[in-house]
């Protein structure tokens, strides 16, 4: 999986435009939250964040992978970055009432 986000990362451009529909590296991100590995999870994440730096799941992915590794000032940053992207949204997602449950802990 690492090989596959690497290979995308080298690439100048998506072969298929706009885009990837889901980065590899964001993938990987959800692997290594699956393995219970948070801190290489939200390496991955940040790393995917990069290029596409207001993707949803990539947003929801570091904050959710911030918080469970421990690091409460990148998970506050996160939660904040979704729920701020999130404002103007007409449904809520379970990721946006999950940054909404965490952010209303840190007041």
């Amino acid at each position: 999986m690492r090989s596959a986000a690497d290979q995308e990362d080298a690439s100048d451009k998506h072969p298929v435009t706009p885009g990837a529909l889901i980065p590899q590296r964001e993938l990987l991100g959800e692997m290594l939250l699956e393995m219970n590995d948070p801190k290489l999870a939200l390496i991955e994440f940040e790393t995917s964040l990069v290029p596409t730096p207001n993707r949803f799941n990539g947003i929801a992915g570091a904050a959710r992978a911030a918080e469970l590794s421990g690091d409460k000032p990148k998970a506050t940053k996160y939660y904040a970055a979704l729920v701020e992207l999130t404002k103007n949204a007409d449904t809520e997602r379970t990721q946006i009432k999950e940054a909404k449950r965490f952010m209303s802990l840190k007041n």
